[in-house]
């Protein structure tokens, strides 16, 4: 996906559950970093997402009242559920370019 920078819109980001496992009670956490770092998300990477629907979570982003402004340039959209049980998922979920 391809935004530019000064647009505010949600960035919707799929994700498949484990079979038989209802997200619903999660709330999704998101994580946008530049392409460089290679590394997996901090603590303090992550921002607080919501369900746009049952497989796709959104978050807001841009400069009038996103959850993070970002820059021109190349990024790694990481989305994190925690359902109920031992599992914590972390996935890398796509790139997003911003012009």
């Amino acid at each position: 996906m391809v935004i530019p920078a000064s647009s505010t819109e949600y960035l919707h980001i799929p994700v498949t559950a484990p079979t038989g496992v209802d997200l619903s009670s999660t709330t999704p956490k998101i994580a946008i970093l530049p392409m460089q770092n290679r590394a997996n998300p901090t603590v303090g990477d992550w921002k607080t997402g919501e369900w746009a629907s049952a497989t796709e979570a959104r978050l807001l982003v841009g400069p009038d009242g996103g959850a993070l402004t970002l820059t021109a340039g190349d990024y790694r959209v990481w989305v994190s559920v925690d359902p109920p049980g031992s599992e914590n998922i972390v996935r890398l979920a796509g790139y997003l370019g911003i012009t």
